[in-house]
């Protein structure tokens, strides 16, 4: 299978909302086929003068491209993530070039949560818990056992959940980063 064919795994990105807190964090690894080329990549971006974070899945070229147009339709709609979001998936889902992206943005600020997805998606998670990636499934269940069996803060259950999922899910590493909202 030659490189181009290769499909790229590349993250686990979990938020989540407790007691006025937001965190959300994603681990390090980007992953090649079978093979972890790197262990320590950020995936997460602080946007709109550090009011939003933003947290990308899959292919890393096409989430900066998309990490991009969000940040615009952001100064486009003063800081309005969920319009932004809405307008950026409207875009997504109609533009030749954009429609070719594979990845998902998770994206917060002090009072939402979404999930723009390349379909067009727009989805605001009822319990404030986004899980995206590859591991994203098993780092929301994992954030979700917490918040009902825990008194960790949000940024704890982010980090501990992240950590379960290294140990469960190949693609994902315990290279943590975290931001705070």
């Amino acid at each position: 299978m030659s490189a181009n064919n290769r499909i790229i795994h590349s993250t686990t990105i979990l938020s989540v909302r407790r007691d006025g807190q937001t965190a959300i964090g994603g681990d390090g690894q980007v992953t090649l086929g079978e093979t972890a080329v790197k262990h320590d990549t950020n995936k997460i971006r602080r946007l709109c003068d550090g009011k939003v974070l933003c947290g990308f899945a899959g292919s890393a070229a096409d989430a900066f491209a998309l990490l991009e147009r969000f940040e615009g339709k952001l100064e486009q709609y003063k800081g309005n993530i969920r319009r932004a979001a809405i307008e950026l998936a409207k875009d997504w889902r109609t533009d030749r070039v954009l429609r070719r992206l594979e990845s998902l943005l998770a994206t917060v600020d002090k009072e939402r949560s979404l999930i723009i997805g390349g379909s067009g998606d727009v989805i605001e998670p009822t319990d404030g818990v986004i899980g995206i990636g590859s591991g994203g499934m098993y780092a929301a269940a994992a954030a979700r056992a917490l918040l009902k069996h825990s008194s960790l803060n949000a940024a704890d259950i982010v980090k501990e959940s992240l950590l379960i999922t290294a140990g469960i899910c190949i693609y994902t590493n315990d290279q943590i980063t975290i931001e705070i909202l």
